[in-house]
């Protein structure tokens, strides 16, 4: 399953920010980022030693990112059944970065992992003004509110 926060600010979150958001009492996370002189460009969150949750973050100007970003645009334009989805469209097609995460369907401790996932979707969300889709589900703002719901 995929995260993606389609975010209007260059803004990176930091590092140890997102570290520190996915820890909390009696679950340890190892966190490995990756990462050149724009920041950082991928990371692995691996609790228990089991397949980890990759994090891609993606900018415009260096990733050739637009196209990817039209055709979601062009996919949020055909869901006209919500009242949400110009406002959803115009903010991907301003978004400088997308962050992309996916979930592993292998894990033992699927509700945790679940919970990571979205815990890192809201904090980028947050940290550079975006929003975030999962798959098969919805498109939510920071404050988890939903925005259009996937059918």
């Amino acid at each position: 399953m995929w995260y993606r926060v389609f975010c209007r600010s260059d803004r990176e979150p930091s590092p140890a920010d997102l570290q520190a958001c996915v820890q909390s009492p009696g679950r340890v996370v190892e966190v490995r980022f990756r990462g050149d002189d724009l920041g950082w460009t991928a990371a692995e969150f691996s609790l228990g030693g089991e397949t980890p949750i990759y994090v891609e973050r993606y900018l415009d100007g260096a990733d050739n990112l637009r196209e990817d970003l039209n055709t979601w645009a062009a996919w949020l334009e055909t869901c006209t059944y919500s009242p949400n989805y110009v406002v959803l469209m115009e903010l991907v097609i301003q978004s400088k970065q997308l962050v992309t995460i996916r979930k592993p369907l292998d894990h033992r401790n699927d509700s945790a992992i679940e919970d990571i996932c979205r815990t890192l979707a809201i904090a980028i969300a947050t940290t550079a003004d975006g929003v975030f889709q999962i798959d098969s589900d919805g498109w939510y703002t920071p404050g988890e509110e939903l925005l259009l719901k996937e059918y």
